[in-house]
C-alpha cells in the first residue's frame, strides 16, 4: 500500500507541476508483458512445470520521463521507471529499481546521476536478436544453473552517465560511485564504450569493471571484468547479428583461480509484415574450472512475433539448452534447471503504452 501511494502521490504531483509550467513535459510510459511457460527438468524432483509468467518477451515496466526547456538547446531531464510483476502484480523490488535519475541534456549529449543502465547494457541490447528477452536471451547473463553466470552488470547505483551521438556513433561511460570511506576504489564500478551504424552496418564494442571490497588478509578485492564485441547487418527484411563476451572474475583470495567465461551468441531476424521470425544460438565457453564441472552449455532459441497494431505483439518462443559432462542447464537468467537439458516454450502477449 505505501509503494502503491508514493507511486500515486510522484504521479499526481508530476501531473500538477506540468499543467503549471507549459515549458516542462511529462510522460507516462510503460510495457505490460505477460504469458504461459512450460518447460521441462524444473525443480527439486526434475519435473515439468506450467505458470504463468511476467515478461516472456520483455520486463514489464511502468515509468515517468520528463524535460523543461531551459534555453538555448539546453534541457533538464529526468526518468523514474520500476519493474511489475504481472502474474502477482507486485513490484518487481524497490519501486523505481530500474531507473531514478535526473540530469541535463544538450548539444554536448545528456549526463545524468542516480540509478539508471549502464553503457554496457545500453550498447549491447542493439546486438541481441532476442533484444534481452526475459525467455530466452543470454546476452545480459548466462543460464541461472551453475558456478557463475558469466554476465554483464545491467544498472548502476550512485551513477553519473555520458551518452552522446553523432556521425552515425553512439558513445558513453558510466561510473557507479563506490561510497567506501578511505577508499574510493572499493565498490566503484565502470562501463565505457560505443557503437556505430551506418547503411544496414553496426559495429559495438564496450568495456566494464565491477570492484570490490578490499580482503584485509590479502590486501586485494574481488574484481569483475567484461568485454563485448558485435557486429550486425540489415538488408531488406533480413537482419544478421552476432556478439560475444569476456567474461572475468579476479578472486581476492590466495590460491584462488579466476572464474572465467565467453559467452557467444548470433542470429537471424526476418519480417514479412505483421509477422517477425528470429532464430538465435548462444554459447558459454566456461573456462580455469576442473573438467567434470565444464558444462560449455548451449542454448537454441526460435520465436515468432505476430504485431496485432503499432504497440501490441502477440509471441511465441521456443527454446532447447544443453551442458557438457553432465553438468546441469536452465534456459533461464533467473531460475536453475534439474537437468543435463531443458527444453520450453512461451507464447503470451506484450503492449506498450
Amino acid at each position: 500500500m505505501k509503494k502503491s501511494a508514493l507511486a500515486l502521490a510522484v504521479l499526481a504531483a508530476l501531473f500538477l507541476n506540468n499543467s503549471v509550467n507549459a515549458q516542462s513535459r511529462v510522460q507516462v510510459y510503460g510495457l505490460v508483458d505477460a504469458g504461459v511457460d512450460a518447460v521441462n527438468h524444473s525443480g527439486a524432483n526434475d519435473g515439468g512445470m506450467v505458470r504463468v509468467i511476467s515478461g516472456g518477451k520483455n520486463t514489464s515496466r511502468w515509468g515517468l520521463r520528463g524535460s523543461e526547456d531551459l534555453g538555448d538547446g539546453l534541457k533538464a531531464v529526468f526518468n523514474l521507471e520500476g519493474g511489475i510483476l504481472m502474474d502477482t502484480g507486485a513490484t518487481d523490488g524497490p519501486l523505481f529499481k530500474r531507473q531514478a535519475n535526473v540530469g541535463l541534456e544538450g548539444a554536448f549529449g545528456r549526463v545524468v546521476i542516480g540509478r539508471s543502465f549502464t553503457t554496457t547494457y545500453e550498447l549491447v541490447g542493439k546486438f541481441d536478436p532476442l533484444g534481452y528477452a526475459s525467455r530466452y536471451s543470454w546476452a545480459t547473463t548466462g543460464s541461472a544453473t551453475g558456478p557463475s553466470r558469466y554476465g554483464m552488470t545491467t544498472a548502476f547505483d550512485n551513477l553519473v552517465k555520458y551518452t552522446g551521438h553523432g556521425g552515425g556513433f553512439t558513445y558513453g561511460a558510466s561510473i557507479g560511485l563506490g561510497e567506501q570511506a578511505g577508499n574510493a576504489a572499493d565498490g566503484r564500478k565502470y562501463a565505457v564504450g560505443g557503437s556505430w551504424l551506418s547503411k544496414g552496418l553496426g559495429l559495438m564494442a564496450s568495456y566494464e569493471q565491477i570492484n570490490g571490497s578490499t580482503v584485509a588478509a590479502t590486501g586485494n578485492r574481488d574484481k569483475s571484468t567484461a568485454f563485448h564485441l558485435g557486429a550486425s547487418y540489415q538488408t531488406g527484411r533480413w537482419r544478421y547479428t552476432a556478439a560475444m563476451r569476456g567474461y572475468k572474475l579476479q578472486a581476492s583470495r590466495a590460491a584462488t583461480a579466476d572464474v572465467r567465461g565467453d559467452t557467444y551468441w548470433g542470429g537471424i531476424t526476418y519480417v514479412a509484415g505483421k509477422v517477425t521470425l528470429t532464430g538465435a544460438a548462444y554459447h558459454i565457453n566456461t573456462r580455469n574450472l576442473p573438467a567434470a564441472r565444464d558444462a560449455d552449455p548451449t542454448m537454441l532459441v526460435a520465436r515468432t512475433l505476430y504485431a496485432l497494431s503499432k504497440r501490441t505483439d502477440l509471441y511465441l518462443v521456443a527454446a532447447h539448452a544443453r551442458a557438457e559432462h553432465g553438468q546441469l542447464v536452465g534456459l533461464s537468467r533467473d531460475e536453475p534447471g534439474s537437468g543435463t537439458t531443458q527444453s520450453g516454450i512461451t507464447t503470451g502477449i506484450q503492449h506498450r503504452f
